[in-house]
């Protein structure tokens, strides 16, 4: 089945054609006719007998768009001058810039801003390190850091073809947090040197995010950085993700008048943000969890089982469930995937307890069909933006980060994480909130101030300071 057409494959194209008759409805049909969607349409230029128009569509990927333009170029009459892809276009020259809080008009302006009075400023951080937060960018500043092992769906890309997707990672902590985030990509995937460019340049900035690098090193690079760092290391895609994970499922369970202490629970997949995901919701209060990867239900006597698992073996899986993952869904209140497309039908949802919960969540295809889920489901989420519920980091990370550059944190607590998660279920109200609504949109007007907030009064009650108001 084809996807539906995307902004992510959005083209205008500059055409002309006859000023007069049926040009412009032959346009719209033409493109709807090759299963692409016009958004916009726009003359640029006029004459007597010829006008000059920029047709915006979107397709549904790029050789879609393509038929597109030939559809176009077909019709009698019209001439196809040029073609733009409109995603190409954003990134021409990268989606960030650096600018300067002051302008620099004269040579006060420069003898304050550089030197000799930067000196001064220098001066007075030997004296009190500290001062670096007060006097520098520091106090703002998140390293965004990747290997280019693990890119989207894309795999193992390398750091170059990386940079785009952390571009617009820290264009995201500026647009919802304020936070001033920097991409650096690093040419090695060795765990050591990871460990140590990040020590080295840790100076400049107030907090690590982590992205994009491959299970299991991810694991490891997080735990030595948290040693040997004062300063929070989070790694998104295990984190941000567990986050709003456990924050949909709590709206969910609202849904469905179910508790978390209370339902089975299944999960498949085994990596990153599933052993993330599956150590908050059991921070949370889950108890009864079954675990699924490519080989099977995870469980203490599983032959050859990698070590990397052995903490999922022996933290979950009580009952001793054998099997596969359809085996572990039968009677189950939830589902939760984070691993490959296309694992289940609608029949093995059927078999799933009353008021179940589905959260597909492998991108961009899931793990079911939404539409099957849905038939079957109480509740459906997925990591789509074309489906309701969609499970999406950036409802988390901005204000996390936000919180604890505000506390002043040094360390990222699994009780931070919790109360980011109830901050962004608390958004949605008991009125708006349904099945097709337990999740707020990344837009929502008060979302990333409230996970900033809970997330500062938590990471302050962590570090034993009071925090900022209570008495």
């Amino acid at each position: 089945m084809a996807s539906a057409p995307s902004i992510s494959y959005s083209i205008t194209v500059r055409l002309e054609l006859p000023a007069g008759g049926t040009a412009i409805s032959r346009l719209t049909t033409a493109v709807e006719q090759a299963g692409g969607i016009v958004t916009a349409l726009d003359v640029t230029a006029s004459g007597h007998d010829r006008l000059r128009i920029d047709v915006t569509c979107a397709a549904s990927d790029t050789d879609h768009a393509q038929e597109i333009v030939v559809a176009l170029g077909r019709l009698e009459g019209v001439t196809v001058h040029k073609v733009s892809d409109r995603t190409f276009l954003m990134h021409l020259g990268g989606t960030i810039e650096m600018a300067s809080k002051h302008p620099i008009r004269n040579r006060d302006d420069l003898s304050m801003v550089y030197t000799p009075g930067v000196a001064r400023v220098c001066e007075a951080i030997v004296a009190n390190p500290e001062d670096a937060r007060r006097l520098t960018v520091k106090r703002n500043a998140v390293a965004v850091v990747t290997d280019g092992s693990a890119v989207l769906g894309l795999g193992n890309i390398g750091p170059a073809a990386a940079l785009p997707v952390m571009e617009g990672k820290a264009a995201l902590f500026k647009r919802f947090a304020g936070i001033d985030a920097w991409p650096l990509c690093l040419d090695t995937q060795d765990p050591d040197q990871i460990v140590e460019v990040v020590k080295a340049i840790s100076p400049g900035f107030a907090g690590i995010n982590l992205e994009d690098i491959s299970a299991p090193r991810c694991f490891e690079i997080e735990a030595r950085l948290r040693e040997v760092l004062d300063i929070p290391v989070f790694h998104d895609d295990q984190h941000g993700t567990a986050i709003v994970v456990l924050a949909a499922l709590t709206n969910a369970l609202r849904v469905v008048g179910k508790k978390l202490s209370e339902v089975r629970l299944v999960m498949s997949g085994a990596g990153a943000a599933g052993t993330a995901i599956l150590k908050l919701l059991m921070e949370a209060g889950v108890r009864d969890v079954v675990v699924a990867d490519v080989e099977g239900v995870i469980h203490r006597d599983r032959p050859n089982l990698h070590e990397s698992l052995r903490w999922l073996a022996e933290s979950t899986n009580t009952a001793g469930v054998t099997g596969d993952l359809r085996d572990a869904l039968v009677g189950a209140d939830v589902f939760v995937g984070v691993s490959a497309p296309n694992l289940l039908t609608g029949e093995d949802v059927a078999k799933m307890a009353d008021g179940s919960i589905v959260f597909a969540l492998a991108n961009p295809v899931p793990e079911i069909d939404p539409g099957a889920a849905r038939a079957h489901a109480a509740v459906v989420a997925t990591g789509r933006s074309d489906y309701p519920n969609q499970i999406n980091n950036v409802l988390a990370f901005p204000g996390v980060f936000r919180g604890l550059l505000d506390a002043s944190a040094t360390q990222v607590h699994p009780s931070l994480l919790v109360a980011a998660a109830e901050a962004i279920a608390s958004v949605v109200t008991a009125d708006e909130l349904n099945a097709n609504y337990i999740i707020p949109s990344v837009f929502h007007s008060d979302v990333h101030t409230a996970v900033a907030g809970a997330v500062r009064q938590a990471a302050e009650k962590a570090s034993g300071r009071v925090p900022a108001g209570s008495s």
